[in-house]
């Protein structure tokens, strides 16, 4: 009944869940989602609850789905690069394996990666001297990096079973998702909630460089819209496109935003990282969700202050050039202001946070 049909590697993810919402609307798509939790309230997904890391196990289920598009969502952290690159670069081996062994069906695969192509994985993290903005044709860093080992691995899959490929490079994701390894949106969200129960002022946890520097981000409704764009067009076929929203913002002036939006004070300089003011956080959130009948999600399960650390305490600026998608045909835009409110405002209205 569909022409195209979609395979979201990591569906209940903040790319995988914004990617399928996307693809519905637009409405000539069906969409099927590996996700190893339930994905509740999406009838119009088919989910497939298998663990992409056990080779048979991935075979047996997707070895008949037959999907015409592939997107890779989906990452799991591990505590060395080295085994970052031997289990992320399975999940896409063991998936691809699957999806062509039977079929030749598979028109396009997307892989979405990340700013650690440019800055190097976490354990040499932002250790570079990166020329910005970050560009696509820019050279690999020496060492071990699974984003390069997930490339590989797609393009020797796309060269022998014939078909088209697109890499994706969002900055710092942010949009709706609830359970996420990596959302700074709900951090922060999280993190000035507590901050005005507290009477306590929003302290910018990261470097001086992040606070007075020009950065983006990507809004992960625009990622959505980039990653159908790629998969569909012609011209994009086997390219690398960095993907934010295309404006630019100081933090400096974005801490103020966000603070005026949880009516607390913006603290005038950088403090400590958010790992540490969080530490001893649980107790307060779990009677912000008490008092205000949220749902009962726990801190744990909200906040990645890890990640946020690692994002706000770069020590120099980061941003990455657009002009390659613009050249190739995406012009979509997304103010990053908005990208903030929109997702304090359903995360409000979803009775998240208070």
């Amino acid at each position: 009944m569909f022409d195209k049909r979609a395979l979201i590697i990591g569906v209940s993810g903040i790319v995988g869940q914004n990617l399928a919402h996307q693809l519905l609307a637009e409405g000539d798509w069906s969409v099927a989602g590996v996700s190893r939790r339930p994905l509740l309230g999406h009838s119009r997904i088919r989910t497939l609850p298998v663990d992409v890391l056990d080779e048979t196990e991935t075979m047996r289920v997707l070895g008949d789905v037959d999907p015409t598009h592939v997107f890779f969502g989906a990452w799991t952290r591990m505590p060395t690069e080295s085994e970052n690159v031997r289990v992320n670069g399975a999940m896409v081996k063991n998936v691809l394996e699957a999806v062509t062994a039977r079929s030749k069906s598979v028109r396009h695969v997307a892989l979405v990666t990340g700013t650690k192509n440019y800055l190097g994985p976490f354990e040499s993290y932002a250790k570079n001297k990166p020329q910005t903005p970050f560009r696509e044709d820019q050279a690999r860093l020496p060492g071990e990096n699974f984003y390069y080992t997930q490339e590989d691995i797609v393009f020797d899959y796309a060269k022998r079973h014939d078909f088209g490929f697109s890499i994706h490079r969002p900055h710092t994701i942010v949009g709706y998702a609830v359970g996420n390894l990596m959302n700074i949106g709900v951090t922060l969200a999280t993190y000035a909630s507590i901050c005005k129960a507290n009477a306590k002022p929003l302290v910018f946890p990261g470097s001086q460089a992040q606070f007075e520097g020009v950065s983006d981000v990507t809004d992960a409704r625009l990622l959505a819209r980039h990653l159908s764009w790629a998969s569909t067009t012609s011209s994009a076929r086997n390219e690398a496109f960095n993907v934010v929203n295309g404006d630019v913002f100081r933090w400096k002036h974005l801490w103020t935003v966000l603070a005026r939006y949880f009516e607390v004070e913006s603290a005038p300089s950088p403090g400590e990282p958010l790992e540490r003011q969080l530490a001893d956080a649980d107790g307060t959130w779990s009677r912000l969700v008490a008092v205000h009948r949220l749902q009962p999600t726990s801190l744990r399960e909200l906040a990645s202050p890890w990640h946020t650390d690692a994002d706000l305490g770069r020590p120099f600026e980061c941003l990455n050039d657009m002009s390659k998608s613009r050249r190739f045909g995406f012009l979509d835009y997304q103010e990053t202001e908005r990208s903030f409110i929109d997702l304090f405002d359903r995360l409000r209205r979803e009775r998240i946070i208070p």
